[in-house]
């Protein structure tokens, strides 16, 4: 499902979605395809559900036009 239809379904809402395909450019993943798990009305279950995801997994709100995630490096700690 593209992120378009998502948001045409379920406006100015959060959702739990699956990452199904998605492409990078310098550090930002961009999502092309997802799949719907469930929408979330409470911003507080939002919250709840975000912390709790996994692997390909996210919570996104769909008044956003699309979905960007900033890649971090993991800062590199040298010990003695």
């Amino acid at each position: 499902m593209q992120w378009q239809e998502v948001r045409n379904i379920y406006p100015d809402q959060y959702v739990l979605l699956e990452i199904l395909n998605s492409h990078t450019e310098e550090s930002i993943q961009y999502v092309d395809e997802v799949a719907l798990i469930k929408a979330i009305a409470d911003p507080d279950e939002a919250t709840k559900e975000l912390l709790q995801c996994r692997q390909n997994n996210i919570v996104y709100h769909t008044g956003q036009d699309r979905i960007t995630i900033e890649i971090r490096k993991s800062a590199f700690y040298r010990g003695r």
